[in-house]
C-alpha cells in the first residue's frame, strides 16, 4: 500500500475510534450513576464568571457576584426559572463586589460585605443590602460592624449569622487578617450583635444549616491569593440558641476551599473547590455530603468538570452548579479566560 494511502487510512481509523469513544462517554454520562444519582445539564449561565454565589428563593435560583478581570467585579444578578429552564438578568448590585456573603429570608435576599477589588483585606467592604426580586430593587441596611470578605451567611430562626472570612488589619495597616468573627443580623430590627467567634479562623469555607445548627466546613486558614491558601478539612458545629461551638466533627474527606455548598434533606453537599500552595494549584471535581445526624460523610459521583467559585443551589431534589472557573485564580482577579457557563445538575434519589 502506498505510504500516502496508508497514512490516510490511519487517520480515518483514528478518527473513527475517537467518535466511538466519544459516543461511549456520552452514553455513560446520560445513564444513572451508582446509587441512582444522575448528572444532566441545564441552560448555561449567560455571563460566565467565577465567584458567583447562588441561593434559592420561591422556587427559583438567584446567582450573584462575579470576580471580573483584575479584581473589577461586575456585580451581576441573574434569576433562573427551572420550569422554563431560562435565565433572566436583574439589576446589578449597587456596589459591585465579589466573595460576598448572602442569605434569603421572607422573600428577600440579604447581601453582606465582599471585596470591591482585589482579594485582600483592604478591599473588603461593610455594605449590607436587601434585594427584592419581585420589585428588582435594593435597599441599604445597617452596615457590617467590621468590613469583611469571603465570609459565610446562614439563616436560623429569622436571624442571619455572618461567620468567618477576612478583614482589613487594624488601624489602617496594610494586610489581611483571617477571622473567626461571628456576627448576627436581625432583619426585624436592622441591628447587628456579636456572637461567640468560630474556633478555627477561615475564609472560602463551605457551610450549611441542619436542625437549627450551623456547620462550617473546610475552607482556607490563610488569606490565599498568589501565595499558599492553607486548605483545611475541619468541620465545626455552632448552636445559635446557646451561642456555643461544639466539638470538632468528622473531617471533610477532601480538604479544599472556594467551592459551593447547599443543604438538602438533612445533608450538606460540598461541591468542587480549589487547592493552592506555593508549588501547586488545582480545582476539584469532588462532591461530598455531610450528615450531621450520623456525623458521617458520603462521597458522591464526581462533578462532570473540575471547577471552583460557582453557584450551588438545590431546587427540589436537584443540585444546580452554574458557572465557575476551571483553574484557580491568583487572588488579584481571574488571569485566565477559563470561566465556564456550564450548568451541571445532579438529581438526588428520592428517599
Amino acid at each position: 500500500m502506498p505510504l500516502g494511502i496508508q497514512r490516510l487510512v490511519t487517520i480515518v481509523f483514528a478518527a473513527a475510534m475517537f467518535l466511538v469513544f466519544a459516543a461511549s462517554v456520552l452514553a455513560q454520562a446520560q445513564e444513572p450513576t451508582p446509587g441512582g444519582y444522575r448528572w444532566t445539564k441545564a441552560a448555561p449561565f449567560p455571563e460566565p464568571q467565577e465567584e458567583l454565589y447562588g441561593l434559592a428563593l420561591n422556587g427559583k435560583m438567584y446567582v450573584i457576584g462575579g470576580f471580573g478581570p483584575r479584581g473589577d467585579p461586575p456585580g451581576i444578578v441573574y434569576e433562573y426559572d427551572p420550569k422554563l429552564d431560562k435565565w433572566s438578568k436583574k439589576k446589578n448590585l449597587p456596589v459591585p463586589v465579589h466573595h460576598q456573603a448572602q442569605a434569603a429570608y421572607n422573600g428577600k435576599i440579604y447581601i453582606f460585605g465582599g471585596c470591591a477589588k482585589q482579594l485582600i483585606g483592604e478591599s473588603a467592604v461593610d455594605n449590607t443590602w436587601e434585594y427584592d426580586p419581585v420589585a428588582d430593587s435594593y435597599r441599604a441596611l445597617a452596615p457590617l460592624p467590621v468590613k469583611r470578605c469571603s465570609a459565610q451567611a446562614e439563616l436560623v430562626n429569622g436571624k442571619i449569622y455572618v461567620i468567618g472570612g477576612f478583614t482589613p488589619m487594624e488601624k489602617g495597616k496594610p494586610g489581611t487578617r483571617v477571622t473567626g468573627l461571628n456576627e448576627v443580623y436581625d432583619p426585624a430590627t436592622n441591628r447587628w450583635e456579636e456572637r461567640s467567634p468560630m474556633p478555627t479562623s477561615r475564609n472560602h469555607a463551605f457551610s450549611g444549616v441542619v436542625n437549627g445548627k450551623i456547620y462550617m466546613i473546610g475552607g482556607r486558614q490563610a488569606a490565599g491569593g498568589a501565595g499558599a491558601a492553607s486548605p483545611t478539612d475541619i468541620v465545626e458545629e455552632y448552636d445559635p440558641a446557646k451561642d456555643l461551638w461544639g466539638n470538632v466533627k468528622a473531617p471533610m474527606p477532601t480538604p479544599r476551599s472556594g467551592g459551593g455548598s447547599a443543604t438538602y434533606n438533612g445533608k450538606i453537599y460540598a461541591a468542587g473547590g480549589e487547592l493552592t500552595t506555593r508549588q501547586f494549584s488545582a480545582s476539584f471535581r469532588a462532591l461530598e455530603a455531610y450528615e450531621p445526624a450520623t456525623n458521617t460523610w458520603t462521597i458522591l459521583p464526581s462533578m462532570p468538570v473540575a471547577k471552583h467559585g460557582m453557584g450551588a443551589v438545590f431546587l427540589g431534589n436537584r443540585l444546580y452548579l452554574p458557572s465557575g472557573a476551571l483553574t484557580p485564580g491568583s487572588g488579584f482577579g481571574p488571569d485566565t479566560n477559563d470561566a465556564t457557563g456550564q450548568n451541571d445538575v445532579l438529581e438526588i434519589p428520592l428517599e
